[in-house]
C-alpha cells in the first residue's frame, strides 16, 4: 500500500522568511512550488519540506528529528545563530536536544551509536 514516507512537511507562516532561515542552516532547495519549498538534508533520503498556510498550534506532537554525529557542534552553531534551543539531553541511549523555527515548530537533534 505505501511505499516510503514521501517527505515530512511543516507549515510556516512566511515561505520565503523560513526559507532563508532553513537555508542559512545548510538545508538545499531541491523544488519550489506555489506556497511551498521542498529541502534536501544532508545525505538523508527524505526530503524536508516547508509550506505557507496559518501557524496554528505550537505544540504539535509530529516535529522531525535531524541525526548529527557531531552533536555537541551543532547545538553550538545552532546557539550562535540565535536560534531557541533546549539543553543536551542524554537518556543513556539517545543524545537529543529540541530547536525550534521562527514559527516555533519544535524538531530535534539527536546523535546515538
Amino acid at each position: 500500500m505505501f511505499e516510503r514516507i514521501d517527505t515530512i512537511c511543516l507549515t510556516v507562516s512566511n515561505l520565503e522568511q523560513s526559507s532563508k532561515w532553513y537555508q542559512e542552516l545548510g538545508f538545499n532547495v531541491s523544488f519550489s512550488g506555489v506556497g511551498y519549498q521542498i529541502f534536501t538534508v544532508g545525505n538523508g533520503g527524505v526530503p524536508f519540506t516547508i509550506e505557507e498556510g496559518n501557524v496554528s498550534s505550537k505544540e504539535s506532537s509530529i516535529y522531525p528529528i535531524f541525526f548529527s554525529s557531531n552533536i555537541k557542534d551543532t547545538y553550538l552553531k545552532l546557539k550562535e545563530k540565535g536560534i531557541k534551543v533546549t539543553d543536551i539531553n542524554d537518556d543513556g541511549d539517545n543524545t537529543y536536544f529540541d530547536f525550534y523555527d521562527l514559527d516555533d515548530n519544535r524538531m530535534q537533534v539527536c546523535y546515538w551509536e
